[in-house]
């Protein structure tokens, strides 16, 4: 599956972003999805997964409570809601997809990218 993210841009601390993620190629419903965040010298980071019918999502413990998975099957996207934004949220986020139904917490469990949108937070 082909992914188009977007969403990214420059916000001050405790604004709102939300990116989404456009799926196209192949029967979205079908796959997991998940965001992650690129960390400096390490393995992309998991942010939050959600499962190919939507009815479990997962979210790591730094932005439990800030941050919201969605998708929408009929429209092959999914979206994540960032609220409450902090600088250190600043970095590029990456939509991943993966052909099993639940989600991995490891970037290795998926099979298709997306290219990145950036997400800046000043304080």
């Amino acid at each position: 599956v082909q992914l188009q993210a977007s969403g990214g841009g420059l916000v001050q601390a405790g604004d709102s972003l939300r990116l989404s993620c456009a799926a196209s190629g192949r029967t979205f419903s079908n796959y997991a999805m998940g965001w992650f965040r690129q960390v400096p010298e390490k393995e992309r980071e998991f942010v939050a997964g959600i499962s190919w019918s939507g009815g479990g999502t997962y979210y790591a413990d730094s932005v439990k409570g800030r941050f919201t998975i969605s998708r929408d099957n009929a429209k092959n996207t999914v979206y994540l809601q960032m609220n409450s934004l902090k600088p250190e949220d600043t970095t590029v986020y990456y939509c991943a997809a993966t052909r099993f139904k639940v989600p991995s917490l490891s970037s290795r469990g998926y099979d298709d990218w997306g290219q990145g949108t950036q997400v800046t937070v000043s304080s």
